[in-house]
């Protein structure tokens, strides 16, 4: 008859049984990282500036005594995770730096809503292929056609491929350099526009250009930036009204068309004739409404 101190020994052969079947044969117990030795790497983390992995040096100690021998492993983790979070965080900055108000994507445009616009066409775009050759994108249709939409979206691709990006609207853009005019930074806020691979002017035709009678026209504020920027940098533009509207609106149509001339020569030319995506929500809600 087994007595209680058998019975025991074999249910503990058996569980050690399991437990060196589980891990190949070898028995392993999983310990907590030893805090003396986080404690030792702490100081170093925060002379290099490694918040980050100051964040995560626990889980990678706890990885690396569940996988004995693996050291290059190991190193291929914590400089991966490190890489990861940097591009994150340099990716945040870029969006936060442009000037993007809101975050478009292409992923979130209605293609259906516009079939008269090419997608091919625009998903090309998307590559961004067009900031490597310097050249320039206009846009142009009626309001609420996507118009933004678009190039919101390529702001955020460029974004992600960390390139130096910067977004305004026609109004802020020129009504900075008129500022500029004022305090005597024109040439350093000029030369701040000039800096972008990816400039994007949005809604040209939208809003009142205010100036004084002793001020440049609007025309001469965007002709200087485009020039500086014709064949160095990229350019991206919407407009609400006709090219052929640039002059009155702009306030010299010697000037406008000699911007357009430059645009003719470098640009990527896409026009959007559709109806407005904007009225078109605001139909629906009003349709939701009555229903209720």
């Amino acid at each position: 008859m087994a007595t209680k101190k058998s019975r025991s020994s074999t249910k503990k052969r058996a569980t050690t049984k399991r437990q060196s079947k589980a891990t190949g044969g070898q028995s392993k117990m999983v310990t907590p990282p030893s805090s003396s030795l986080i404690e030792r790497l702490e100081p170093h983390l925060s002379y290099l500036r490694l918040p980050e992995l100051q964040e995560t040096l626990g889980a990678h100690l706890q990885w690396a005594e569940q996988h004995p021998g693996a050291s290059l492993e190991l190193l291929e983790r914590v400089f991966a995770d490190l890489a990861s979070r940097k591009r994150e965080y340099r990716i945040e900055r870029r969006i936060k730096n442009s000037g993007l108000k809101d975050r478009k994507t292409l992923e979130a445009f209605d293609w259906a809503f516009q079939p008269k616009l090419s997608r091919p066409a625009i998903e090309e775009l998307a590559t961004l292929g067009f900031i490597d050759q310097h050249e320039d994108v206009l846009i142009t249709g009626e309001a609420g056609t996507g118009k933004s939409h678009i190039l919101k979206s390529l702001t955020m691709r460029a974004c992600h491929q960390e390139r130096m990006v910067r977004y305004a609207r026609a109004v802020d853009l020129i009504e900075d350099l008129y500022a500029g005019l004022a305090d005597d930074t024109y040439a350093k806020r000029l030369k701040r526009w000039c800096r972008p691979d990816f400039l994007v002017i949005d809604d040209i035709g939208l809003g009142q250009l205010k100036r004084r009678s002793d001020e440049p026209t609007a025309a001469h504020m965007l002709f200087n930036l485009l020039d500086q920027r014709h064949l160095q940098r990229s350019t991206g533009l919407t407009s609400n009204i006709k090219l052929s509207q640039w002059g009155r609106y702009l306030g010299d149509a010697t000037l406008a068309a000699a911007i357009l001339d430059r645009l003719a020569m470098s640009s990527i030319r896409i026009d959007i004739k559709g109806p407005s995506y904007r009225q078109h929500l605001a139909k629906q809600r009003a349709k939701a409404k009555r229903k209720k």
